[in-house]
């Protein structure tokens, strides 16, 4: 195939599961779940016949897509949301990942008396949740949750890449070189996980450091440099023997909450780059697995599946969460939307790779798991949220017409404020008689779904939105005096 051929059917792929996600988004089909289609049907068994077995270039192709997928979740997840959930998130992404990695590893080995090794193989694989399927499935389907579930699933399905990848790497060294050491394996994960962490901490500092402080002659270069970086923070901490998922994320986590210059255009950047590695992952894993495969070994798959989601996901949260402030019916609900997706099937091409026996075993039933698990967990979850009164009102962003790039050396902040029908203060009064937008610059005034700008008699009405443009100082006591809307 010469490369103008080649890049017709990448293009056109893309391009179908985009449209084809469009309209299937208003039904609350699961995207991750159209992406797989559109490759498997383009697979050597669909209508494509395009065949393709490679299951290294898969694994790289994988590995880069979740680089910039977990640093985009980084740029994405608030701190201030998430700390106070720390220690719950991080039980969960390592006390639960083990955990469900022993209860698949018995269930095989007890029900299909499969080998223990393997059996605790397949479910260290199968074992994470997964950040793209998270993200994306919350963000299409304008999911809000009460408390700090919505920030608990997005920081596990960050942080719990690294104890799944950790657990199978070693347990494929164990399968094939048959050396075992409790204590040399606490060693590697603490040292992997330290590593990954300080290198996070670390290199997003400095990228932070270095974005505010070089002047690059062309603003493009800024979202390049950003690209770059987070290449190199997965990168250099792989060489240096820590985890190179975590530090990714970390790092993404440390950019987003400092303020640096471009933000907006780089934080955008990175969100159709993310949906971009999203789409090519799903499709080329769809293009690696062969439907008939799956169907053979459908009875086995679905039990495995049906365990996984009903038994061993629970265990591992109620466990993990035992002492956390969660009531039962959040750990329900955390249980029951513990979504697999592509980094599981990434990780179902190392047995591949090492040329473990079973390793097509395990593929197979790994992607059934994933295509179930978007069925079963993926396709309900706003109907469970609202069933186990869970659910919060959806609260759209704000998207304005208007960018403004802030600084390192600028005192001046763009920032978009909400007209409460409970003050009456400020109702149906005009921007000039209100003394506490004194100093400032009133941008723009969003009003039924519209963009005006405003003059000074403008009277502002309930539910308004205002974009104010005003020094940090001044934009502090905006904020505290109107309702600061999400950006």
């Amino acid at each position: 195939m010469n490369i103008d051929t080649l890049l017709l059917f990448i293009s056109v792929l893309i391009i179908v599961s985009i449209i084809i996600a469009k309209i299937s988004n208003n039904i609350g089909v699961p995207i991750m779940l159209l992406f797989i289609g559109v490759g498997m049907m383009a697979g050597s068994e669909g209508p494509g016949n395009i065949y393709f077995d490679d299951a290294e270039l898969t694994q790289n192709i994988g590995i880069i897509a979740l680089v910039f997928i977990l640093f985009s979740g980084g740029l994405d997840t608030k701190w201030k949301h998430v700390k106070h959930i720390l220690k719950p998130a991080i039980s969960l992404s390592t006390l639960g990942v083990l955990i469900t990695t022993i209860s698949i590893g018995a269930f095989v080995h007890y029900i299909f008396d499969i080998d223990w090794l393997v059996g605790l193989l397949l479910g260290a694989v199968v074992s994470s949740t997964d950040a793209a399927a998270v993200f994306s499935i919350i963000s299409t389907r304008n999911i809000n949750l009460k408390g700090g579930i919505k920030p608990l699933l997005e920081l596990e399905s960050g942080t719990n890449d690294p104890m799944a990848v950790f657990l199978t790497i070693s347990l494929i060294e164990l399968i094939t070189i048959k050396e075992f050491s409790i204590w040399s394996l606490t060693i590697d994960f603490v040292l992997e996980m330290g590593v990954g962490l300080a290198a996070g901490l670390l290199l997003g500092k400095l990228y932070v450091l270095l974005i505010n402080k070089i002047r690059f002659p062309i603003e493009g270069f800024y979202t390049v440099f950003t690209l770059a970086f987070a290449m190199f923070i997965y990168s250099l901490t792989t060489s240096l023997q820590g985890s190179g998922f975590l530090a990714v994320y970390v790092g993404g986590l440390m950019v987003s909450n400092n303020d640096i210059v471009h933000k907006k255009s780089i934080f955008r950047f990175f969100d159709g780059i993310a949906w971009l590695s999203q789409i090519g992952m799903f499709l080329t894993l769809g293009l690696l697995v062969y439907p008939s495969e799956l169907i053979k070994g459908f009875s086995v798959e679905i039990l495995i599946a049906l365990f996984l989601i009903l038994f061993a996901r629970p265990l591992g949260v109620f466990t993990s969460l035992a002492f956390s402030s969660y009531q039962w019916r959040e750990k329900l609900f955390i249980s029951l939307v513990g979504l697999r997706g592509a980094v599981p099937i990434i990780l179902a091409t190392f047995p591949l790779l090492a040329n473990i026996k079973e390793a097509g075993w395990i593929f197979n039933i790994v992607f059934f798991i994933v295509l179930t698990s978007a069925l079963l967990q993926g396709w309900p979850m706003p109907f469970l949220a609202r069933w186990l009164g869970l659910d919060a009102p959806y609260v759209k962003k704000i998207k304005s017409p208007i960018e403004f790039s802030e600084y390192e050396e600028s005192n001046m902040k763009l920032i978009n404020l909400k007209i409460s029908d409970r003050n009456t203060a400020y109702l149906k009064k005009s921007i000039v008689q209100l003394p506490e937008l004194k100093g400032s610059l009133i941008v723009t005034v969003f009003r039924d779904e519209k963009y005006f700008v405003p003059t000074g008699g403008t009277i502002l009405e309930p539910n308004d939105t205002i974009q104010v443009l005003a020094d940090n100082e001044k934009a502090e006591q905006l904020e505290r005096y109107f309702s600061k809307v999400n950006e």
